[in-house]
């Protein structure tokens, strides 16, 4: 056999994406399926309020007797920039509340 005629029988085994993999952001299927299974799971276990209802009862476990992995879990799903409306832009106020002591209060000498 000759170099060209192992070129044409390599060429034409392979499908024609072969190596180039899934674009950005598709999911495996199997791990879609996963956490399908895991959300209708959850929905089941909360009962007539499914997810929330769940969650909730988790929520109020959690944050009496360790709050960390629902505070970790609330962490994930907030919104990483808050922005507002260009018409109606977010307003912040800050208090300052200073207090004067005179030295002779404090017990210093003046």
């Amino acid at each position: 056999m000759t170099k060209e005629s192992n070129k044409v029988r390599s060429a034409a085994k392979k499908p024609p994406n072969a190596g180039r993999g899934r674009k950005p952001g598709v999911p495996n299927k199997t791990t879609a399926l996963l956490k399908d299974a895991i959300l209708q799971a959850t929905a089941a276990a909360g009962g007539k309020d499914g997810l929330v209802g769940y969650l909730t009862a988790q929520a109020k476990r959690s944050l009496k007797s360790n709050p960390a992995p629902y505070m970790g879990l609330l962490g994930r799903v907030m919104p990483l920039q808050i922005s507002g409306d260009p018409e109606n832009p977010l307003q912040s106020h800050h208090v300052v509340e200073v207090q004067f002591v005179s030295a002779t209060a404090q017990g210093i000498p003046a």
